[in-house]
C-alpha cells in the first residue's frame, strides 16, 4: 500500500507515525514544504518518495501538484494527523478518489460549533454554545448562556486563545485579547474534572482506546506559570466512574461517522457524575500523550495506528500494565537554563518507575510556556497503582526545579 503522509516531519510526533507506516509494510510518500534532508531521521529513513511543495497551505496549488505527481506515483491513501492540514488532506482524497474523511466529514472535526450541532442533534450532552464573529455577537451569546462562560476559537486546537469568563469586566478584557481570532465559540463553562477518550479505529471498529486525566484542567495550566501540568494515562479504563465518558465517546464517533484512524476527544466529569462533551479531533493528542499510552501499555501505538489504517487490525496485545504520567516543567526566570535541582534525588527514590527524562540542558534557551505545553522539558513516571503514580507526579512538580537567567 502506498500512503501519502502529510507533513511527515512536523509536529514532533509525526516522524514516529511515519516510521510506523513503514514498519507495517507501507510504501510511505511524504508531502511537505521542508527540504527532505531537513526532516528528522525517523521520517527521512522511512520515506520511499517525497514531494516538496512551495507552500503546504496553498491548498489549490498543492492539490494540483499532488494530482500531477499521482500520474506517475500510485497513491492508495492520504493520511494527515496534524490539525491544520485536515481539510487539505480531505480535498486531496476527493481529488484523487481515495477512501477516508471527505471535506464534509472533516468540517465537524475542525469547526467546534458545527461539531457540537451534530452532537446536539444526536442527543449527546454538550455545553450550551453560540458562534460569534463580532464582539456584539459574543456579548449576545453571553447574555443567552449566562456566566461563567468559555470563549475559544472555532477552529482552534488545544487551549490556545481559550478563556474562562466570569463577569462583564473579564469579558471586555478577553474580547481585547481575542481580537485576532476571526470566529469564536461562546460556551457554557462546565465545572468538573477533564479527561480524554482517545481511539484507534478501522472500519468503524475501535481497536484500542485510552482515557487520560488532565491535572489540572488545561485552561488552568495555561493560566498559571508556576504549575507543572500533568497528563495521566489511566490503567483502569473500565472504572465505573469513567463509564459515562467512554460510552459518550463511542456515541460521538458514531454520530460523526468516523471509521478509520486516530481520534482525540476531551470531556468533562461533573461532581454529580454527569459526562459532558468537550471537543474532538480526528487526530492523536499532542504533548507526549501518545508516548504515555506506550509507557502505560508497553506497546507501540504509532505502529498500531499504522496497522489499523493500512491493514484494518491492531495485532498488539493490550494489557494496560501501568498508569503513566507525563509532567511538564517550566523554568523560573528568563533566558538560558542555568540550574536544575532535585532531579537526582527523585531518580534515586523512584527508580524504575521513571520511564523518561527529557529536560532542556544547561545553557539551552528557555521556551515560551504560553506557546507550548511541552515547556522546558518533561518526566514520565509510571506505576500500577494510581495513587502512587499521582504522588510521584506531584513530587516531580514540587521537588524538581529549573532556573533560567
Amino acid at each position: 500500500m502506498n500512503v501519502l503522509m502529510f507533513s511527515p516531519g512536523f509536529p514532533a510526533e509525526m516522524p514516529y507515525f511515519t516510521r510506523g507506516l513503514a514498519q507495517v509494510g507501507a510504501r510511505v510518500l511524504g508531502l511537505g514544504d521542508q527540504p527532505v534532508e531537513m526532516l528528522p531521521e525517523a521520517a527521512r529513513s522511512s520515506l520511499s518518495d517525497y514531494l516538496r511543495v512551495r507552500n503546504l497551505f496553498d491548498e489549490v496549488a498543492v492539490v494540483e501538484e499532488v494530482k500531477r505527481w499521482a500520474q506517475r506515483v500510485k497513491i492508495d491513501r492520504v493520511e494527515c494527523l496534524w490539525e491544520p492540514g485536515m481539510l487539505l488532506a480531505a480535498r486531496l482524497r476527493e481529488a484523487l478518489g481515495l477512501p477516508g474523511l471527505t471535506v464534509a466529514e472533516t468540517i465537524p472535526f475542525r469547526d467546534k460549533s458545527s461539531m457540537k450541532q451534530v452532537l446536539d442533534d444526536a442527543g449527546i450532552r454538550t455545553p450550551r454554545h453560540r458562534r460569534a464573529t463580532t464582539q456584539d455577537q459574543v456579548r449576545q451569546g453571553v447574555e443567552e448562556i449566562g456566566y461563567p462562560i468559555c470563549i475559544k476559537p472555532i477552529a482552534g486546537a488545544g487551549s490556545a486563545d481559550t478563556y474562562r469568563v466570569d463577569d462583564d469586566e473579564q469579558l471586555e478584557d478577553v474580547l481585547a485579547k481575542t481580537g485576532h481570532v476571526p470566529e469564536v465559540s461562546v460556551e457554557e463553562f462546565i465545572e468538573g474534572e477533564e479527561y480524554t477518550f482517545d481511539t484507534i479505529c478501522s472500519g468503524g471498529q475501535i481497536h484500542f482506546y485510552n482515557v487520560a486525566w488532565y491535572r489540572p484542567r488545561p485552561l488552568i495550566a495555561r493560566s498559571e506559570e508556576w504549575i507543572s501540568p500533568q497528563t495521566i494515562s489511566l490503567r483502569n479504563v473500565e472504572d465505573p466512574v469513567l463509564a459515562p465518558g467512554v460510552e459518550m465517546g463511542k456515541a460521538v464517533l458514531k454520530a460523526l461517522g468516523f471509521r478509520t484512524g486516530f481520534t482525540h476527544m476531551e470531556w468533562f466529569l461533573k461532581a454529580d457524575g454527569e459526562a459532558v462533551f468537550g471537543e474532538i479531533g480526528a487526530r492523536p493528542p499532542g504533548a507526549r500523550s501518545v508516548d504515555i499510552m506506550n509507557y502505560a501499555n508497553d506497546i507501540d501505538v504509532y505502529a498500531g495506528w499504522a496497522e489499523a489504517v493500512c491493514h484494518g487490525r491492531f495485532s498488539q496485545t493490550i494489557e494496560r500494565k501501568y498508569n503513566a504520567a507525563v509532567i511538564f516543567k517550566r523554568a523560573q526566570g528568563q533566558g538560558r537554563i542555568r540550574r536544575i535541582i532535585g532531579l537526582e534525588p527523585l531518580l534515586h527514590e523512584f527508580g524504575d518507575s521513571v520511564a523518561c527524562v527529557d529536560l532542556l540542558p544547561i545553557g539551552a534557551s528557555r521556551r515560551n510556556w504560553r506557546a507550548t505545553l511541552i515547556s522546558d522539558g518533561h518526566l514520565v513516571v509510571r506505576h500500577r497503582d494510581l495513587e502512587t503514580t499521582m504522588v510521584m507526579a506531584d513530587k516531580v512538580g514540587t521537588d524538581l526545579q529549573m532556573y533560567a537567567g
